[in-house]
């Protein structure tokens, strides 16, 4: 490698974050601050690195695409026989990080997911480009599979099956609903001195506020 990675260096300018400014929900600021990302048109905004846990206790990290934030729930679909979804079967504890590097801005959650019902992952199924549902119903998502061949062979053999017909969502694929008990704010500034808001969901349903050091 050409770069030597310890020289890269960037001042963050772009903002700041004060207490004052916090409202005492924080489900209204990340809206907030995710339509800020959506009208910065930062690529993928809606991206968010979703780790779960081990049987064995090891983080697991991958991203995936928020699609939807429902009564003070983050709500994301995937196969529920992916590592992620048998792992969440295991243990519900879950973490998601959005991180928009062009506002100099991060948010991380920690909460517990359930699968949505049903009727839910149907609606959202059938708002999928047609593609995309063929796409789910043939892919063994995250097992070992020979080919690529392997895998088109069957995606061309499901469009096949379902041509002209309304495309079925699969059983093993649905969505689930993040419940935050810690939600933290992070937003970059001059001499790495961030600003670090600290949302902590207490048992009476209310949340709690505090300033965290960069």
């Amino acid at each position: 490698m050409k770069t030597n990675l310890a020289d890269i260096r960037q001042e963050y300018t772009k903002g700041g974050l004060r207490e004052a400014d916090l409202p005492d929900d924080p489900l209204l600021l990340f809206s907030r601050w995710l339509q800020d990302a959506i009208d910065a048109q930062v690529e993928e905004p809606t991206a968010v690195i979703v780790a779960t846990v081990s049987p064995e206790g090891y983080p697991s990290s991958r991203t995936v695409l928020l699609k939807g934030v429902d009564d003070g729930r983050f709500i994301f679909y995937t196969n529920y026989e992916s590592r992620k979804g048998g792992q969440l079967a295991g243990n519900p504890h879950i973490s998601l990080s959005f991180v928009w590097h062009t506002l100099q801005r991060q948010v991380h959650v920690e909460g517990t997911a359930v699968k949505v019902p049903p009727e839910t992952s149907n609606a959202y199924f059938k708002k999928r480009p047609y593609k995309s549902r063929i796409g789910a119903r043939i892919s063994p998502q995250s097992q070992p599979i020979a080919s690529r061949m392997q895998l088109m062979r069957a995606f061309v053999q499901e469009a096949a099956r379902w041509f002209g017909k309304e495309v079925e969502r699969p059983d093993n694929w649905g969505g689930y609903a993040v419940t935050p008990t810690r939600i933290e704010f992070w937003q970059g500034r001059p001499s790495r001195l961030h600003d670090r808001f600290l949302y902590t969901l207490h048992p009476d349903k209310k949340w709690a506020i505090c300033r965290l050091a960069p």
